[in-house]
């Protein structure tokens, strides 16, 4: 299951460890978020190297746009503070490419 971020202090001590952290760009209103929610709890069982995160989009404009997150869902992995990579909206759809860019991105 993941964990909401509920501040800008949390975010930044989250991204800051490490270990490596996913965490999830979403918003309420979103279709394609839902569908996410639906096969992301299989993903996050199968993947307990990562600890997993998400924060709501509409909460945090700001860190969204630091961070170039342009459409949601999206899936941001930090490690000591950096992002080491980004799956963007549009690849973001189903669990097959979810899991893609996992394994692409497996530290």
């Amino acid at each position: 299951m993941m964990k909401d971020i509920k501040t800008t202090e949390e975010f930044q001590t989250i991204i800051d460890q490490d270990s490596l952290s996913i965490v999830k760009f979403y918003a309420g209103w979103c279709p394609d978020c839902v569908r996410m929610d639906m096969f992301i709890p299989e993903i996050i069982e199968q993947h307990s190297e990562y600890q997993w995160y998400q924060l709501n989009r509409d909460d945090f404009m700001e860190l969204a746009q630091s961070y170039e997150v342009m459409g949601i869902p999206s899936l941001l992995v930090f490690k000591n503070g950096e992002k080491l990579a980004h799956l963007h909206s549009a690849n973001a759809k189903t669990p097959e490419s979810v899991e893609a860019f996992l394994q692409e991105n497996q530290a």
